[in-house]
């Protein structure tokens, strides 16, 4: 064997050869088990959210087809409607041209160009993560046959009154000149400008309201102002009118209990088609709605003469100014808000009245709800189904439609009359209305939102609208691995189509995985200058190219200095890369049911050296492998207890696979991998196995075992840590006659194939003990290794005795004892220190294998630093000012700190105590 595992050469080795052989493919006459894949953008490159979700899902479905499922992983992208548009469209810029100069049918042309040549980036990525997605059934939101469901899904939906068109308020970005969605909002606080403004009261000389706004520029466009109905104040002014100055308008003084009176002077301006809040008043109170903004953000010709045209932000100064001159501006004050900016073009988005397509969503939620509320449904961890449940009682609309090129072009035709036809194709549009072939008919210009074709991604991989064999074996399909920030956008849609069309749920299981943060807790973005690519995790990268990746495209240039300096403190050197396998496992140990995942590059740097520790352990059982027969087999007490603690260590993977908890599998295959098999197990052997008295039956017992736990390990870890596991299960199977391609095909380990030995497992637990106790002791005393220790024994019961009878050779070897003698019953040694394992004190006489002067000296400097830290942090938290004003997190940390330092004083007194016995 190499020396290393070599995980670049091994992993690209393995995954095209898996591919090739088809082995990712669904198999067998076993129980069907699928997931889909949520479908990344084309536009998109591997991120944190993605490896982690990624890993989840492969450990997941690589599990099952062990087990004998007949498994599928549904493997697609997304066309990513705004953001691959966006890209093709600086690459047309680059070029001097645009896509308006090249026209619609061109530019879509030169979008699926972009997609075949540089779309499939993510792809690659995820074959790097080891991803067993079958790759022969690769989708893609646009391609025919999802085209084909989501126009069928159209027609039926509009059919039934479930779609219509209207006007109504939508996000709006006045950059890409299309509606967004909310997911494609960001909203930041910002430090701006509250404007107080005097509205006259009509009939009233001398008397106004005053309102608050943070958008003087809308206020052009007030339809009323409105009052807390148990205002007092004003309860004698509802229904009265105010002067919307600058304008020739009144407006009506409403009561409404969407007023906070304890805010500012307790009026409301109310913008209908301005303000999402504000148009769900003017609904209440039939208000009209005046947009006096452009798709451009600027003011049209509902705005006053001396306006129109004007930037929103222009326009903005204009009015304020025009205000103050005409005694109407009653102050400005500091105001931090929330701005909401598209999160692709980085401008403020506006809440603009459009006419759109929309989905009548409350029919279809209905069903939804029920589907969780009856169980057909289960969310991972429970507690996400509150979320889910709040939204869906009070859901809205959907809006569908989008202004853009590239999508599924919403199957609407119109005639030069304005009648709307909805058909899935023009020919149908004629039968279906009876139109004549001499009417013109041109197609709606818009759209479809991404989410939509998303929204039947369960159903329509499979085949749908056709009654596919893939359909009939998949749908439903197993479980949805997402996460919690688009079970609104995606999960909640997912229920309502795969229900209304497919005849079932979508999936029975939707686990929630947590969102991956930095090491400090903080979220990974661009501005923060803390991404990560999980690429360079596994393949390491310098410095240069780190910085690079975290500063380009830096929208905030002044951060980027502070960026560089954080990372150089970081990484000095770049990062070194781990490799896929202890990448993934991080990912899983990250897995917990909380909401947030802290990546820290340390513990990556752990499982890499679990990877070589797991190698090295290999190489070991390799060279014991000689004159290994089948003859008969003898298995010692140390046998029986590897055998029975891997089976409790398979039951709890089984256990922990079906709650999803893949944190505790790599916990427990982690600590059985190193704590017991390597540190105590193949330690024990090395007496059998290098004794040349050694019984033969006993030898071979000894090396069968090995060979069957480690290849029980190797089919263990192989869910989550893939390709050394293949590399190890092929070597051994060369080495051993193995008929066997693959460990992913083998049958995945059963807690029935090993027997629970309590009595071994207390027999070996003691031996742990004792020796463990011997090692606490050297710590202690601060004992070199190379020390051999003299070992009395008091209070040894007969099974005491036994037990040192049968074990003398392994508790010298491994103790580092060089003799053990017993001792008459309640007999105290001077100057020895003591372990104790129940009832039995296992005595070390000191003397001569310390300087006692020097190890006080060094015993007393250490407790005198810990008095000092100690009294520090006391005096830390006896300052009431800190406790009142520091995060709860950080005074928990502390008083966490006085627990650690008080107890470790309490251990160096007790050292002390017991060295001064010496003397």
């Amino acid at each position: 064997m190499n020396k290393d595992s070599r995980p670049a050469e091994i992993e690209a080795h393995h995954y095209a050869r898996w591919e090739a052989a088809g082995y990712f493919a669904p198999a067998g006459n076993g129980k069907p088990y699928c997931i889909v894949i949520p479908p990344p953008n084309v536009t998109g490159t591997l991120h944190m959210g993605h490896a982690l979700q990624d890993t989840i899902m492969d450990a997941l479905t690589r599990y099952h087809r062990m087990r004998g499922s007949c498994t599928l992983w549904q493997p697609g992208t997304d066309h990513a409607g705004i953001a691959t548009q966006m890209v093709v469209e600086r690459l047309l810029n680059r070029e001097g041209t645009d896509r308006h100069a090249l026209g619609r049918q061109r530019f879509v042309e030169r979008v699926w160009q972009w997609k075949e040549r540089s779309g499939n980036t993510i792809s690659t990525q995820l074959r790097r993560l080891g991803a067993s997605v079958d790759w022969t059934r690769d989708r893609f939101t646009m391609d025919e046959g999802l085209s084909r469901a989501v126009t069928e899904v159209f027609v039926r939906l509009y059919d039934e009154g479930l779609i219509y068109r209207g006007k109504r308020l939508v996000n709006w970005d006045p950059v890409l000149q299309t509606a967004v969605s909310d997911l494609e909002v960001l909203s930041t606080e910002e430090r701006g400008k509250l404007w107080h403004l005097r509205y006259p009261v009509v009939g009233a000389p001398g008397t106004h309201l005053v309102v608050a706004t943070t958008r003087p520029e809308t206020m052009l466009g007030d339809t009323a102002v409105a009052v807390h109905p148990d205002d007092e104040r004003y309860r004698n002014l509802v229904g009265k009118h105010v002067a919307l100055p600058l304008t020739d308008r009144t407006i009506p003084i409403i009561a409404d209990e969407y007023v906070d009176p304890e805010f500012g002077t307790g009026c409301v301006k109310i913008t209908p088609a301005h303000d999402f809040n504000d148009y769900e008043v003017g609904q209440r109170h039939n208000l009209p709605m005046v947009s006096v903004l452009d798709g451009h953000a600027a003011m049209n010709e509902n705005a006053p003469a001396p306006y129109r045209g004007l930037d929103r932000f222009v326009a903005r100064q204009r009015i304020v100014a025009d205000l103050e001159a005409q005694g109407l501006l009653e102050r400005i004050t500091e105001h931090t808000s929330m701005i909401p900016k598209g999160d692709r073009s980085g401008v403020v988005v506006e809440p603009l009245l459009t006419d759109q397509w929309y989905v009548r969503v409350k029919p279809l939620a209905g069903p939804a709800i029920a589907a969780v509320e009856d169980g057909r449904v289960k969310f991972v961890p429970e507690s996400w189904s509150k979320t889910y449940f709040e939204w869906m009682h009070n859901i809205q609309d959907w809006c569908i439609s989008r202004q853009l090129w590239w999508g599924h072009r919403i199957p609407a035709w119109y005639d030069d009359a304005g009648s709307i036809y909805v058909a899935r194709d023009e020919d149908e549009v004629r039968r279906k209305y009876k139109v004549a072939a001499d009417v013109p008919l041109r197609q709606d210009e818009d759209v479809l939102d991404t989410w939509f074709s998303s929204a039947l991604w369960p159903f329509s991989t499979l085949g749908w609208p056709d009654e596919t064999k893939e359909l009939r074996t998949f749908y439903p399909t197993n479980v949805l691995v997402t996460s919690f920030d688009i079970i609104f956008f995606w999960v909640a849609r997912m229920l309502m189509m795969g229900l209304k069309f497919a005849g079932d749920v979508p999936f029975r299981e939707v686990y929630i995985h947590a969102l991956v943060r930095d090491h400090e807790g903080n979220k990974m973005s661009k501005s923060k200058g803390n991404i990560l690519d999980p690429l360079d995790l596994i393949n390491g990268v310098d410095l240069e190219t780190l910085l690079k990746k975290r500063t380009d495209g830096l929208m905030q240039a002044h951060l980027q200095a502070g960026i560089e300096k954080a990372t150089r403190k970081e990484f000095p050197n770049g990062i070194e890369g781990v490799g896929t396998d202890a990448l993934r496992f991080t990912f899983a140990s990250l897995a917990t049911t909380g909401r947030d995942a802290r990546f820290d590059l340390g513990r990556a740097e752990g499982y890499h050296r679990f990877c070589n520790k797991l190698w090295n352990a290999s190489a070991y059982v390799f060279s014991q492998l000689d004159g290994l027969d089948s003859g008969l087999a003898e298995l010692g007490v140390t046998e029986h207890w590897i055998r029975s603690r891997l089976a409790a260590t398979v039951a709890a993977v089984h256990e922990n696979f079906a709650a999803y908890r893949l944190d505790l599998i790599a916990q427990t295959l982690y600590d059985f991998a190193w704590h017991e098999f390597c540190d105590w197990y193949l330690e024990l052997t090395k007496g059998v196995l290098n004794d040349p008295a050694a019984n033969a039956a006993r030898k071979r017992g000894t090396q069968a075992t090995l060979v069957e736990v480690l290849a029980t390990l190797f089919k263990l870890l192989h869910p989550l840590m893939p390709f050394v596991t293949e590399e190890l299960w092929l070597e051994l199977s060369v080495r051993r006659g193995y008929a066997s391609e693959t460990v992913m095909l083998e049958r995945f380990p059963e807690v029935s194939d090993f027997p629970v030995d309590t009595a071994a497992e207390e027999e070996i637990g003691w031996l742990k003990g004792f020796v463990g106790g011997l090692r606490q002791l050297r710590g202690e005393a601060n004992l070199p290794r190379s020390a051999t220790l003299t070992v009395l024994l008091a209070d040894a019961s007969a099974l005491d005795r036994e037990r040192v009878t049968r074990h003398t050779s392994n508790l010298k070897k491994l103790g580092g004892i060089d003799r053990i003698d017993f001792v008459p019953a309640g007999m105290t040694v001077k100057g020895a220190a003591t372990a104790l394992l129940g009832a039995l004190r296992i005595l070390v006489p000191l003397a001569g294998l310390i300087d006692v002067d020097a190890e006080r000296d060094r015993l007393g400097k250490q407790l005198a630093r810990t008095h000092d830290d100690l009294g520090k942090v006391q005096k830390k938290l006896a300052n009431q000012a800190f406790v009142a004003t520091a995060p709860a997190d950080v005074v928990a940390k502390e008083n966490a700190r006085v627990a650690e330092l008080t107890q470790r004083a309490s251990q160096l007194e007790q050292q002390l105590t017991r060295l001064a016995e010496l003397t």
